[in-house]
């Protein structure tokens, strides 16, 4: 059995525990597989193993709880150095699948955007003169800001992980982090990047069928994982 079959296997599964059962599964559950660089197959073995102990537990009355612990972080962080690690060929289609799908999702945007204004609303100029020095600083940079907002992110949920956090808190920390400052950034590096290097002109149309392009590039290397 595979990954994606064990993960529909614990969705039906999950439904079985009550209320409280299934809040303290679930951020078991989340903890663990944020640790990115643990095999998904042994992950979500483990992950099954868990519930189906929990359900028998439940049957007996007795609480998630009282099966884990007074500290499941703890208990998960067991379990995660228990865990073999992704193989590597898997790590790099992954970074490569979120290279390329970030890249196609911007390209994509940008030109969609810039084509419904010209011609909509006679915004911009059809066509944009790109330096590729400039291009490529900016590429770089930006998918060392989506990495760090994505790692950090991934942090961020796996400290909400067994906390009582207030909804309200939850909402003003998280825009700040993953809104203000990463869009912040990449709206400063547009705005002061200079233009250097070999300029290349075409109509910002391409820009939408080079994010189609890109994304299936992106697709290959998620067939290949």
């Amino acid at each position: 059995m595979n990954a994606q079959l064990l993960i529909k296997e614990n969705n039906e599964k999950r439904k079985q525990l009550n209320k409280e059962n299934k809040e303290f599964y679930e951020d078991m559950l989340l903890y663990i597989r944020l640790s990115f660089d643990k095999s998904d197959l042994e992950t979500e073995e483990i992950l099954m193993e868990l519930l189906d102990h929990l359900v028998e537990a439940q049957n007996e009355n007795r609480t998630a709880k009282d099966l884990f612990g007074d500290n499941p972080r703890a208990y998960a962080n067991e379990i995660i150095g228990e865990l073999p690690a992704m193989i590597t060929k898997k790590r790099v289609l992954y970074v490569l699948m979120g290279i390329f799908n970030f890249l196609a999702v911007a390209a994509f945007i940008n030109g969609l955007v810039h084509t419904v204004l010209h011609y909509a609303f006679g915004l911009f100029e059809p066509v944009k003169t790109f330096y590729l020095g400039s291009v490529t600083v900016l590429t770089v940079l930006s998918l060392a800001i989506a990495f760090t907002v994505l790692y950090v992110f991934m942090q961020y949920m796996r400290w909400t992980c067994f906390k009582q956090v207030s909804k309200l808190k939850e909402f003003w920390l998280g825009g700040l982090l993953f809104g203000v400052l990463p869009f912040g950034c990449f709206f400063l590096l547009i705005a002061t990047m200079p233009d250097f290097g070999p300029a290349i002109t075409f109509p910002l149309y391409w820009l939408i069928v080079l994010g189609v392009a890109l994304y299936m590039v992106g697709f290959f290397f998620k067939k290949r994982i």
